[in-house]
């Protein structure tokens, strides 16, 4: 009789692995966004803040999961106005109807993929408001959703409105954080 050694956590890492592949015994990859221009938990440039140019980041994304019909962005500050206190999640960027085989953004983005849609930020303005925090570093999360459905147009959502939308549809979510202080 043959016996097969696993040794302590090879077990549950064998597990791991193979709960992460697909049935079918093709490659498996999860959501993921990241940034050319900052680390994630790293900071974000001041070219991209209200002290820079104010312009969004080059951000990257991978892994859309089968059946994907739309992706979400929506990136927001938890520590408003003071991240020893904070009061409020302070809106920077709302984008939803993204096609699913839509890569990333580039910098500054001047136009979104076909379809997709933008919402409101806290500045009641559509488009990208970058870091400007008043005291304090401040944490930015940037998060991607894939949604197994495509929105009706919301007509310039705020971001509790999209999230409303999106209740029971996201097929997987992922974020990017980034951190800047003044």
């Amino acid at each position: 009789m043959r016996h097969r050694i696993v040794y302590p956590g090879v077990a549950a890492l064998l597990l791991a692995l193979s709960l992460a592949l697909p049935a079918h015994g093709g490659e498996h990859m999860a959501l993921s966004i990241t940034s050319p221009v900052f680390e994630n938990g790293g900071g974000i440039p001041s070219k991209y803040t209200c002290e820079g140019k104010d312009i969004s980041p080059a951000l990257m994304f991978s892994g859309v999961p089968e059946g994907t019909k739309s992706l979400v962005l929506i990136v927001d500050d938890p520590d408003a106005p003071d991240p020893a206190a904070p009061k409020m999640t302070w809106v920077h960027w709302v984008l939803y109807n993204l096609p699913p085989d839509t890569t990333g953004l580039e910098e500054s983005v001047a136009s979104l993929p076909a379809g997709g849609l933008e919402g409101v930020n806290d500045w009641k303005r559509t488009g990208y408001g970058g870091p400007c925090p008043p005291i304090g570093r401040h944490r930015y999360f940037f998060k991607l959703y894939a949604l197994d459905t495509v929105l009706s147009d919301l007509y310039k959502p705020t971001k509790a409105e999209l999230e409303q939308a999106m209740q029971n549809h996201a097929l997987a979510q992922v974020e990017l954080v980034g951190t800047y202080q003044k």
